[in-house]
C-alpha cells in the first residue's frame, strides 16, 4: 500500500475575503461549517475537510477546482438558482437552458459556477 494510500484527503481552496467566503459555502451552498481559526474556514463536505484559506493576493484558476457529485443535476442548478447562484456558459459548450453541458453518447452532466473568489466549482452526476 502507498505512504498515501489510506490518507483522508483534505480539499483546500482559496479566498481573498475569508468572511465573504465563509457566507458563501455556509450559506449558499449550505456546507456545514466545522471550525474557524486564524487562517481559514472548514467546512465538512460528506466527511471530507473543505478548507477555504486566506490568500491576499489570491487569483483564481480558470479551470474547476472543486466539483460536487450529485444524484439530480437539474435539481441541484434550481437549489442553487434560489441561492442567487448564476452558472457558467462556456462557448462551444451545447449547454442546456440550466447551463448544463451533456457529454455526447453519455449519462454524464456537469455544470460550472464561481465562488466569490472566482473558484471555478462544479456539479455533476460523476
Amino acid at each position: 500500500m502507498g505512504i498515501l494510500a489510506a490518507a483522508k484527503p483534505v480539499a483546500i481552496i482559496c479566498t481573498r475575503d475569508r468572511a465573504r467566503a465563509a457566507k458563501f459555502y455556509r450559506v449558499t451552498l449550505g456546507l456545514r461549517l466545522k471550525l474557524e481559526d486564524d487562517y481559514a474556514v472548514v467546512f465538512d463536505v460528506a466527511g471530507i475537510d473543505l478548507r477555504v484559506s486566506t490568500v491576499p493576493d489570491f487569483v483564481a484558476h480558470e479551470h474547476t477546482v472543486l466539483g460536487f457529485n450529485v444524484p439530480d443535476v437539474p435539481a441541484a442548478v434550481k437549489a442553487l438558482g434560489e441561492k442567487g447562484v448564476t452558472c457558467n456558459i462556456y462557448r462551444g459548450f451545447n449547454q442546456d437552458e440550466l447551463a448544463i453541458w451533456s457529454l455526447p453518447n453519455s449519462m454524464l452532466r456537469v455544470v460550472w459556477f464561481n465562488d466569490p473568489d472566482g473558484n471555478v466549482l462544479s456539479v455533476t452526476n460523476a
